[in-house]
């Protein structure tokens, strides 16, 4: 997807609060919007170059929203809103192979009460999919030649109960795929981080003995554009 005409680029001052960051624009201290509610480990050390991207809403009170930040040579999307719409587009270009043949894209899929996938695909003679999305940028390998891509960053209650509700769907008869999009493009593998939730690490193992299939892609990044490059493997 194309990013806005313009990013802003900046020098990171600090992360705090969740989601506020405080921006070096060029000996302009401001604070931005940081759309982002992980740890965000490794990418929010004071010191990092930065790019935001302004509203076109001047009513906003934080008008920037930080979207890339540049670790070594690398480009990392922090925004956790933009992998939906990466996915989609992916959807409506046919570029999923495995998901190519469906032509009814729905988003915000109401499964059960209380429960919402990201999509719902169908196509005549084929089985439903329901497919839940989630960002990946984090990165704790130190070895700059085989980098492994990481989630979830924090303990994720809401992410273990999409789990468990997608093990459900497939025994309803729907196909359901958890679908791992990394915002960075120097990771060779994926790993779930069950030092940091092992709840989820325990429901994501348990969802694939219940038939729930995974599919991880890496993003091409630049300051114009993210989009699905390829897939990994997962540990």
């Amino acid at each position: 997807m194309q990013l806005p005409n313009y990013l802003k680029p900046g020098i990171l001052v600090k992360r705090y609060k969740r989601f506020l960051a405080d921006i070096d624009f060029n000996g302009e201290l401001v604070t931005v919007h940081c759309p982002n509610p992980g740890s965000m480990i490794g990418l929010s050390s004071p010191g990092l170059r930065v790019w935001c991207s302004l509203s076109n809403d001047r009513k906003r009170k934080y008008p920037y929203t930080l979207e890339i930040i540049q670790v070594g040579e690398t480009l990392v999307g922090i925004n956790t809103l933009l992998p939906n719409k990466i996915v989609k587009e992916a959807l409506l270009n046919k570029k999923i192979p495995s998901l190519s043949e469906y032509s009814e894209i729905y988003s915000e899929f109401k499964f059960e009460k209380g429960t919402r996938f990201d999509f719902l695909l169908k196509q005549k003679k084929l089985s439903p999919v329901i497919i839940e999305v989630k960002n990946v940028h984090m990165c704790r390998t130190k070895s700059s030649k085989y980098k492994i891509a990481e989630f979830p960053d924090s303990i994720t209650t809401r992410g273990s109960k999409h789990l468990l509700e997608l093990s459900k769907a497939v025994s309803q008869g729907y196909r359901a795929i958890m679908l791992y999009v990394i915002q960075r493009g120097d990771c060779k593998k994926f790993s779930i981080a069950d030092d940091i939730d092992p709840v989820y690490a325990k429901n994501f193992h348990l969802s694939q003995k219940n038939g729930v299939e995974v599919q991880v892609w890496v993003c091409d990044i630049s300051i114009k554009e993210i989009k699905l490059s390829h897939q990994i493997f997962f540990n």
